[in-house]
């Protein structure tokens, strides 16, 4: 897993660049991008799957504000970043959200 970022020239967006590999998706054949951006809407931003089998994808968001989130696996398993900038407490029982920081 790896996220990187780059700021747009006058600071006030950010291009994040979303990667999970192949076996740390456990070989799925989907991965959706969930969490505050779009809010929690489990299909409307599904990741674009490479040819190693590796699913990437880049938004632009909003700089100066702290975003949770979760990769959808199969429509069936969540699963943290482990390169994320923290982690939160989600609002479901024993579960945390992935966070980044722009």
């Amino acid at each position: 897993m790896s996220i990187s970022k780059q700021y747009i020239k006058d600071g006030t967006k950010c291009k994040v660049t979303f990667k999970i590999t192949k076996k740390e998706s456990n070989n799925a054949q989907t991965v959706n991008l969930v969490g505050d951006f779009n809010d929690w809407d489990l299909n409307s931003t599904p990741m674009n799957r490479l040819k190693s089998g590796d699913f990437t994808l880049t938004q632009t968001l909003q700089a100066g504000k702290i975003y949770e989130f979760r990769y959808w696996l199969d429509n069936t398993m969540w699963e943290n970043d482990w390169t994320a900038d923290g982690y939160k407490p989600s609002p479901y029982e024993g579960t945390e959200n992935s966070f980044i920081d722009i």
